[in-house]
Formats: structure tokens, sequence, C-alpha cells
């Protein structure tokens, strides 16, 4: 599983070089392929490929009249590719995402479970300054969390 935030950048040619804690879970579990993608163009998603394979496999079993689906794979594609990690370990970013959701420099890299997360961050951090609501507090105990 992907945990915590492991901040690194992004080069001039848009490659994100993986940092080291997830490549480690990478190398014992999962290939060289890679789903990135994103559902608002805010942030990259980068899935394993067989993780993002889950999530297909069960997409395919849904009615293709399906407005959500088809939302769903409207917004993956537009912003996704299938991408290998090189040799040192990173990953090119597709162009129109990292352009979009402003990818350069400093980013953060986040683990969410079965994937990363990879935030400006300078959008993360306004992001986390937003306080739990009761709200959220309501629906993490109705979680059992």
């Amino acid at each position: 599983m992907f945990r915590g935030n492991h901040p690194t950048r992004v080069d001039e040619k848009g490659r994100l070089k993986v940092p080291a804690d997830f490549k480690r879970v990478i190398d014992e579990k999962y290939g060289t392929q890679f789903y990135i993608t994103s559902l608002d163009g805010k942030s990259a998603q980068v899935y394993p490929f067989e993780e993002w394979e889950r999530i297909e496999q069960k997409l395919a079993g849904l009615s293709t009249f399906n407005p959500t689906r088809k939302k769903f794979l409207t917004h993956t594609n537009y912003w996704g590719q299938v991408v290998e990690m090189d040799a040192q370990g990173r990953l090119l970013l597709p162009q129109l995402l990292r352009e979009s959701a402003q990818l350069k420099g400093e980013v953060a890299v986040m683990g969410y479970l079965n994937r990363l997360e990879v935030h400006s961050m300078e959008q993360v951090r306004r992001e986390v300054e937003e306080p739990f609501t009761p709200d959220d507090e309501k629906s993490l105990d109705e979680l059992g969390i």
C-alpha cells in the first residue's frame, strides 16, 4: 500500500522521479507500466497498471448506457496515458495533465492506498489548510474511523 507524502520534483522534461519509499512498494508488488490520469485536471492519479485494470474490469460490467460510467471514462481517457517507468525510476507525466495541474518543480507525491497522487506543492498546502468540518467528522464516524 502507498502511504504518506514524499515531496519530489518534476524535471524540465516533465518526468517525475518516483520517491524511494514508493519505488520499493512498486518493485515488490507491481511492474513498470502505469496509467496516469485525472478526474479534474488538478492533480495526477498514478495507478500501477494492474490496479487500473481492476477498475476497468468493474466498469466493463456496467451498462454502456450508464451515464456515470461514460463521464468517468471520458475524464480519465481525456487526461490519461499509459506510461512506462524508465530505468532511473522516472515517469513521464502526460503533457496536457502536467500543464493543467501545474505539475512542475516541487510537487507532493502522496499515497492513496492503491495509487499515488501528484499535486503541485502550492495546491496541496492550500487544501490541507482547510479544516475538517463537522460533516467530515460525521462521515468518518459513520465509516467507523
